[in-house]
């Protein structure tokens, strides 16, 4: 159950040691893991009385008890704004998402968000799969652009969330990132987690690690700086941008994870090039999904934005110069 009332569950050997959002979760109707887990840290679920974590791992007997609050009042405001639809229909919409623009709302960015636009374009969307967050089934991060799918109703929301989970989603990038490769492609393994300091920033050395999986493809070698192709087989957050440092690839422009020491770049012209970029250069490529309603295998693109285009040109004039 999602709506507002009290529930009572008994751990049974069938749910040993799992993790209580978990268990909560798999158990409520439409209930998210993010759901769970804001409920019992809001202490509105205890275990025999106690309140827990959400990584409290159950055992039999635990009698697990809590109230769903009733949804907060709507707060959002619909807001034109500016982003072009790939594609829709009564279950879905697909955009590209503007390098610049957040998400949804969080702290610092109250409104003109994508979601903010979606209300607007779509009214019916609100309070699907959660108030702050209607609709939305993934990411990106406010400085990558490129394509986003967003549910238009719940059964859409849950089939789509159950894609995502099960990694049956294809998901490609378009990156620029320093340095030159000594392989045509690869993979890139290693497990990302919270950084163990700076809490806005994610790490592979990190107390809590999960398991991310990052494929490479080289399809462009340009003085110094490489276009890579990636596909990513988990969702972890900034999980490119954090995949590509730790093999001494950062991404260029990445304010996050690019290292702090003048870069060796070959020639003043791609040193001009590089001083007019502001974001990180990568870009949602194309997203491949089964259609939430009709099972139909899709694809959408979205094209490269002007300002990474640009760039990929100068680069590339510079090397036709010096050739």
């Amino acid at each position: 159950m999602s709506a507002p009332g009290v529930f009572t569950i008994t751990v049974t050997a069938a749910d040993l040691n799992k993790r209580l959002d978990i268990l909560l979760a798999s158990t409520l109707t439409d209930c998210s893991r993010n759901r769970a887990a804001v409920l019992i840290r809001n202490g509105n679920v205890r275990v025999s009385g106690l309140i827990r974590k959400p990584g409290y791992t159950v055992h039999v007997g635990d009698v697990i008890q809590g109230e769903i609050p009733p949804p907060e009042p709507a707060i959002l405001e619909p807001e034109q704004l500016d982003f072009q639809v790939l594609f829709e229909d009564k279950a879905m919409i697909v955009v590209d998402k503007p390098a610049g623009m957040v998400v949804h709302p969080s702290p610092g960015h109250p409104s003109g968000t994508l979601v903010h636009g979606l209300l607007h374009h779509c009214p019916e969307m609100e309070g699907i799969g959660g108030q702050m967050r209607p609709g939305i089934v993934h990411r990106l991060d406010k400085d990558t652009s490129g394509v986003i799918v967003v549910a238009k109703n719940q059964t859409a929301h849950n089939h789509l969330s159950a894609q995502f989970k099960s990694r049956k989603i294809n998901k490609h990038y378009l990156a620029l990132v320093f340095g030159i490769f000594d392989a045509p492609q690869g993979k890139i393994d290693f497990p990302i987690g919270r950084h163990p300091s700076d809490r806005k920033k994610m790490s592979i050395f990190t107390r809590r690690p999960r398991s991310a999986e990052t494929h490479w493809q080289v399809r462009e070698t340009l003085n110094g700086i490489t276009l890579l192709d990636l596909k990513i087989l988990t969702g972890r957050t900034h999980q490119i941008r954090v995949h590509c440092a730790a093999v001494h690839h950062p991404l260029v422009g990445d304010p996050a994870y690019g290292s702090r020491k003048r870069r060796l770049i070959p020639s003043k012209p791609i040193q001009d090039l590089l001083a007019s970029v502001s974001r990180q250069m990568l870009h949602a490529l194309r997203i491949e999904l089964d259609h939430p309603l009709t099972g139909e295998p899709m694809g959408f693109e979205a094209p490269v934005p002007s300002d990474m285009a640009s760039l990929i040109q100068g680069l590339r004039q510079v090397d036709r110069d010096s050739s």
